[in-house]
């Protein structure tokens, strides 16, 4: 018999975040597998601040530390 594969997570999650410079970014997409259930904020805004890292590596213009996060109304 074939095995079933479990069920893949796909789409994302809406967040915004407020910046402690006072920027704010609205709707940043973080994929449904990236959001555990278990540890509340704390991996969202790690995964947030890694694509922040990665984006300012790219742009040389980094971000500053996040203050904030909350889910975008949908």
């Amino acid at each position: 018999m074939a095995r079933k594969k479990p069920p893949v997570e796909t789409g994302y999650v809406l967040y915004d975040v407020l910046y402690q410079d006072g920027a704010r970014s609205s709707n940043r997409k973080v994929p449904k597998a990236e959001v555990p259930e278990h540890e509340g904020e704390a991996g969202v805004r790690a995964w947030l601040e890694a694509q922040d890292r990665k984006i300012a590596e790219m742009s040389g213009n980094p971000r500053g530390p996040i203050k904030s996060i909350s889910r975008s109304p949908t």
